[in-house]
Formats: C-alpha cells, structure tokens, sequence
C-alpha cells in the first residue's frame, strides 16, 4: 500500500465538506474520484496532497495518514512561473534535475578512470548507469518533444519565453512538467479540460501505461472507463470504494441499491409481524414469556438502514417541436469558415431527426462552422441553405458562462425578460424543469455557477420548442448526473441536432453521424461514434499496411463529400490590416485574461482569510465569484487558441 487516509474529517469553517473518510492506493492502482459538482472531490485532492490538514483532533489515534515511505506526489495546482524570461525548454528541464546530476558525475568517473584504475569508481559508475535507465535518463529529450507535441505545441515554441504564452498554454506546460516529474502518486483534477480528441486519446493511453498511481477528478466517463481500476463515489459528506472503471462503480451501486431496498422492505415487514403477535398476546399470561422474547429479537436484530436514494436531482424537460421540418435540414456545400483567413471548407448535408457530432483538433473552426450557421460570424465562401418550416435554436456555452446580465438581476426576471407574455406560474414551472424552483429562481444572477448558467441557458432555448438544436459543447460545466439527464433529453426529442463535443460517451450515446475535422479536410460519416472508430482504425490500419497494386476503386463511402462538391473561390485581402487586427486581438484577449486571473487571485486570498472562517454565507459568495471568473477565462483561453491558430496560419501562408 502507497498510501492510506483513516477516518478523516475534513471542515470549511462551521461547514462539514467530508465525514469519516477512508481512502486507500495500492501499488499501481488508476482510481476514479466520482461524485455531483461540490460534494468534496478536489478537496480530498488537496488532503492526499498536503494543501488541507484533517479536522480530527490529533489525540485520535483511530484517524490519520500514512505513507509507505517516501512517496513523491505530483498535483497540478494553480501554475505560478516565477520567470517568465526563462524559455520553455529551460522550465520544463528542472524536471530532469536527478538526470543530469547522474550525468555530471557520470562524466566526472569517467575522466577519473582515464588516470586510475579503482573498483569503487567503477562500481558508482555502474550504479549510476542503472539509475540514468531507471530513470529514462537517455531518452528524456525525445520524451519531452514528443509530449510537447502531443499537446499542440510546435518544436520551436521550446525556445519562447514561457511569459509569452497565455494562462492556458501555460496551464498546458505545467501539465507536461508534472506527467515528465513521473510522481509515485499522480494526482489530476479534470485533467482533460480544453483537450481535443487526438491529446486525450493519448493521455489514455499514456496514463493506462504509467508504471505508478494516479488518481484522477473527472466527468468524462469514456476516459474513466478505459484507465480505471478502483471507483471511490463521495455522497452525503461521505466516500465509499468501488473495485472496476465507471460503468462498474454505476452496476454495483444499482445492484446494491436494489439489495439494500429488498432487504430492507422485508426486515421492515418482519419487525410489523413481531411488533403486532406482541401487541396482540402482551397481556396474555400465557404469552407474556414469549411476547418478551420477541420484543427481544427485534431489538437485538441488525437494522437495515432506509436506503438512501442516489442524489441524481437534475433538470429534466420533455418537449416536442412547436412544428416539424421537411426531410432536408440544412445543406452545406463548400463553406469557407474563419475570421478574416479561412480555417477550414465544409460540405455535408443535415436530414430530419439526425444528430450529427462535430468532432476534431481545436483551432480548425469547429464552433466557427456553428457561429457562421447561426449568423453571428459571415461566411467567406461558399454556400449553406436550411430547410423547409426548420426552426433553429443556438446554444453557445461561452455565453452561457460568462452572461452580461445584470449581476443583481434574479433568475425569474432575467427568464422573464426574455418571455414577457408568460404568467408568473408558467415561468417557474419552466425553471423548475432546470432545477431552478422554489428559492432559486430568486438566485442572483451574480451568484450562479458556471453549471447553474447552461441550465439557464438550456431553459431559455428549449422554451422556444425549436426543431433544429444547434450546441456548442452543452455538457461543459455539467456534473454526470447532469450529462445523463441532457442525454435522455436529446435521445428522445423529435427533431435534429448538430452538435460539438469533447466528451467522447456523450457522443456515443446522442450521435447518429459524424462530421470529423480532420488535419486536411472536413469529412461526413453517416456512422454512430463506435462504427466512426471502427472506420478510423481500419483506415489507419490500411495505411500502414498497403495492399499490394489494384485498380483504382471510387471511394464507397456513404455520405461523404466528393471532390465534386467542392470548388474554388479565391479570396482578396490586405495582409498587414489582417495581421495587426489579429496581433491586437490577441493582445485584448491576453489582457482580459491577465485582469481576470488577478482578480481570481485576490478571491483565492479572501477564501483563506481567518476572519472569514466561520461566515459560510460569505464564503459561499465569494466561491461563486470565483467559478465566474474561472469560467470567464475558460472563454478567454478558447479565443486565444484560435487567435494563436489564425495568426500561426498567416505567418505560414
């Protein structure tokens, strides 16, 4: 065993967050902290790392941690370079520190032993070179510019001042030192958050191979599924173990639900036996000896606690389309995406009751395709057409996040605003559907969560019974409990959705077809995301395994776009305005990030403040505040990216 947490208590001032939890890591477990958004989950992270204490008092010798000795742990805290002249390259080396002492002295051995000839040098040496393979100590090079790389950066970013890159890129680098430093426990909180598909792809399987522990926050269920081996769920304060990935820990849960229920009902109906022959014979001489014994029995069973119910209280909204589109939905033919330079071409066609997936690297115009759909961005070539009677309604998770409304403004009124004609009762009814009922619908706008915002948002634009649900990444910011809800949602709704997504089991379970952006054009499957994949590797597969010289064969390929649909538009533009409005951009966006990242900083400090230890309520304010501005930057960084990808393409072109 690695590591071990006895009966620990965990408190935030008056407010209890975990009870009597027991953890334990063994060896090279991979374990799952799972549970609904502010049940404890990063701050047992923080406990495992030394950043909390327990709040047992320590005369309780029954609570406490151990360490089978020296056990390094990694933990990916908010990222602080303390030079941001040093280039990237230098920063990430501090990692390989116990390398190069090992060469130094390696080197040192070897110049003694040109002069003399003495076993003991030889012996270190020989030590040293088995430290150096232990540590893969001849291939760290190759090993940091492959996992440059792999998270999107070019090989001459290594040479930049790591001050030049913004709050993201640097959170990105941060992450490389830490799967670089190879700690015996790894600990991750949703680590993939603003990854594309091909980097959490290789994180899995980078992770899957990793030779130590690692435990991992995360509300991506595919990416639990393929590296977990051990579950721990924290519910009502507490936390109890799971052997399996996710899809285990969710069967043994309902199994032992169903168990408890059943064994529960019939101890219940027992103890009503007992209790009414004791009832009836209690004052019957004959019977008092035996009514006693039973009333003993009852006491002295073993009591079944009630079960308690899963605490899956989430939205749920039911609805049909206010009218039904004809068969083709939306057609794309050759559309040119982007800012001022294009991004990507697109062409694919959209028919009635379809949900086709958006998939692919960031920065090839993902969510630019829906924006310029939706009217917000123009399109620079190329032409789109809806359907028949198609009525569209827009999900943009940015906006949902960072919401210009006014900060005082109550959940009701600024619903209300938005749908003037409905009755008061109408309007909660509607947010009750989204969890907004009762007290919260008086909730200040100032005051919500990054989730509590997409349920408002989803509220708004299901109000309006579209047939055609246009989303962009609508489970970001959502507990499992919530991307389960959204999922049964979508799976029953009458009408199309066309939709981007990293979360690769939302896509399996919603997604009839998929619109791949791939590295050098945009292709359409008419497959579900398991066939999709099956697709891809046998491509893959025939790729790296040519088969021997045949005759040229059309692609089959349903639905996919032919170079018949696609034709060429050349395009007119002034470079140096092109470049200075990016360059300018790019400062805006780097700048707000910079503002907003100081003000997180200055809530960070009110959150630890002693006088504040016992106001739960200002706590809890602050806490929101800081989710907005998290979240804010969340928003930040994604136009940055694109920003960066833009102007990198303009320098190549």
């Amino acid at each position: 065993m690695r590591y071990q947490i006895r009966h620990a208590d965990v408190e935030y001032g008056a407010y209890k967050i975990l009870n009597d939890i027991n953890f334990e890591i063994h060896d090279k477990e991979k374990i799952a902290i799972v549970g609904r958004n502010g049940c404890g989950k990063t701050t047992l992270l923080k406990l495992i790392a030394g950043d909390l204490h327990m709040s047992n008092p320590d005369s309780d010798e029954s609570c406490g941690i151990t360490m089978a000795g020296r056990q390094e742990i990694g933990f990916l805290r908010q990222i602080s370079f303390p030079d941001g002249e040093i280039t990237v390259e230098d920063e990430i080396k501090k990692v390989f520190a116990e390398i190069f002492a090992c060469e130094a002295r390696m080197k040192e051995i070897e110049e003694q032993l040109q002069y003399q000839e003495d076993q003991n040098l030889y012996s270190e040496y020989d030590r040293l070179q088995k430290k150096m393979e232990a540590l893969n100590g001849y291939h760290w090079r190759r090993e940091m510019e492959i996992m440059f790389r792999q998270f999107g950066f070019a090989p001459e970013d290594l040479q930049r001042p790591i001050g030049s890159f913004s709050g993201g890129q640097q959170t990105k680098i941060a992450f490389i030192k830490l799967l670089l430093s190879r700690p015996d426990i790894m600990l991750l909180d949703e680590p993939t958050n603003h990854l594309d598909l091909p980097t959490i792809e290789w994180l899995e399987d980078y992770l899957k191979k990793y030779d130590k522990s690692v435990v991992i926050v995360s509300h991506d269920r595919m990416f639990l599924d393929r590296i977990i081996d051990v579950t721990y769920e924290i519910e009502y304060h507490h936390i109890k173990r799971y052997p399996g990935n996710y899809s285990a820990f969710v069967r043994q849960k309902e199994e032992n639900l169903e168990k408890q229920e059943r064994d529960y009902e019939e101890q219940q109906k027992e103890i009503k036996r007992l209790t009414e022959w004791i009832e009836k014979w209690k004052n019957t001489p004959t019977k008092v000896a035996a009514a006693r014994s039973k009333q003993m029995a009852i006491e002295h069973m073993v009591k079944i606690e009630k079960p308690r119910h899963f605490d899956t209280k989430t939205f749920k909204a039911n609805f049909t389309p206010r009218i039904e589109s004809w068969s083709e939905v939306l057609s794309v033919k050759n559309l040119s995406i982007g800012y001022d330079m294009e991004l990507s071409r697109v062409s694919f066609r959209l028919m009635k009751g379809e949900r086709l997936a958006i998939i692919g690297e960031n920065g090839k115009g993902k969510s630019t395709l829906l924006k310029t759909l939706v009217g917000i961005l123009p399109a620079l070539g190329g032409d789109f057409a809806f359907g028949t009677n198609v009525e569209w309604g827009y999900f943009d998770q940015q906006k949902a996040v960072i919401n210009d409304a006014d900060p005082e403004q109550t959940v009701l009124d600024n619903f209300w605003q938005e749908y003037p004609d409905m009755l008061r009762e109408e309007v909660r009814s509607a947010l009750g559907s989204f969890l907004f009922s009762q007290e919260e619908v008086e909730k200040k706008m100032g005051q919500l969560s990054g989730g509590e915002k997409v349920r408002l948002a989803l509220c708004k634009m299901f109000r309006t019974r579209p047939n055609l649900l246009i989303l962009d990444e609508p489970t970001n910011h959502m507990d499992m409990a919530g991307k389960e809800a959204l999922e049964k949602m979508l799976a029953s709704y009458g009408g199309t959705v066309l939709f981007v997504s990293h979360d690769r089991y939302f896509i399996r379970q919603i997604a009839t077809g998929i619109l791949d952006f791939g590295m050098d054009n945009v292709t359409q499957y008419p497959y579900n995301y398991e066939e999709y994949l099956e697709h891809r590797d046998s491509m893959t597969a025939a790729l790296s395994n040519p088969p021997s010289p045949a005759p040229a064969q059309k692609s089959t390929a349903k639905n996919a776009p032919t170079l018949d649909d696609v034709f060429d538009k050349k395009t007119y533009y002034n470079p140096g305005k092109i470049r200075s409005r990016l360059e300018k951009q790019l400062e805006k966006y780097e700048r707000q990030l910079e503002e907003s990242e100081q003000k997180s900083a200055e809530l960070q400090l009110q959150l630890v403040d002693p006088a504040l230890s016992t106001d739960f309520e200002k706590l809890m304010e602050i806490q929101k505040q800081l989710d907005a501005e998290e979240a804010q930057q969340e928003s930040l960084l994604e136009r940055i990216l694109e920003t960066e990808t833009e102007l990198a393409e303009f320098h190549r072109e």
